[in-house]
């Protein structure tokens, strides 16, 4: 399912060698089969994205998810925060990824959303849309956050939410934003640090990845992020 491999991209910190590779995703995007307001809307912020000056586009992408923890692309700082089953449950996962074939870096994390887009990526159409089920409650808050943040990258997340095969819990999601700060970013950011919030209950389809569905059974926790470090060996986009 290369369409997922093509919006892994698009939420990579923003290099060269990722703007240069803008006409073929946009490319495989216009052939994905998504609907037409989410394929438009990614497509209108891939040329955007190629009409950014390249310090503009990275020092926006900083300051988006690396700069607010409510914004974090990694996905188990949302189920664990910190704790110690974080780091069992990458370890499951990277044994997921491996029977795939997808080896990751020393930089790489097996929990950022990226990364786990690339794995869905190795995978039939059906079984790509189940995986990112899995995760698409989280999918859509973050796409809710980031539109609130009136960022382009909002459109992102709303074309990834709409490859799942389970629609995300509009009512648990909406009322989750209601609940949040809307003063400012920063005050969410301050909020969500302070102390881990219940979120909705997991999904009940059948998982198509065990170590996916044990993320999916963890999605009713919405803890705090880590931080983590911008490196440039973080999964650069190769078409």
């Amino acid at each position: 399912m290369l369409v997922c491999k093509a919006l892994a991209g698009l939420l990579l910190y923003p290099e060269r060698e990722l703007l240069d590779a803008l006409p073929e995703i946009a490319a495989i995007l216009r052939e994905s089969g998504l609907p037409p307001a989410e394929r438009d809307a990614v497509l209108a912020f891939c040329d955007r994205l190629g009409a950014t000056e390249l310090m503009q586009a990275q020092g926006e992408y900083v300051a988006l998810f690396d700069g607010a923890p409510s914004l974090s692309l990694y996905l188990f700082g949302h189920v664990y925060g910190d704790s110690r089953e974080r780091g069992q449950a990458m370890v499951d996962l990277v044994e997921d990824y491996r029977g795939m074939g997808l080896d990751l870096t020393a930089d790489e994390l097996p929990d950022f959303l990226p990364v786990f887009l690339e794995f869905a990526s190795l995978h039939a159409p059906a079984q790509a849309s189940a995986l990112v089920g899995e995760i698409v409650d989280v999918v859509a808050l973050l796409a809710g956050r980031l539109e609130r943040r009136g960022t382009p990258y909002a459109a992102v997340l709303r074309a990834i939410e709409a490859l799942g095969a389970r629609r995300a819990d509009r009512e648990a999601v909406e009322a989750r934003l209601a609940e949040e700060p809307a003063d400012t970013p920063e005050a969410l950011d301050a909020r969500y640090e302070e102390a881990p919030v219940n979120f909705m209950e997991p999904a009940g389809a059948e998982s198509a990845c065990s170590k996916a569905a044990a993320l999916v059974a963890q999605f009713s926790r919405d803890l705090p992020p880590p931080q983590q470090p911008r490196t440039k060996g973080d999964a650069p986009w190769t078409g």
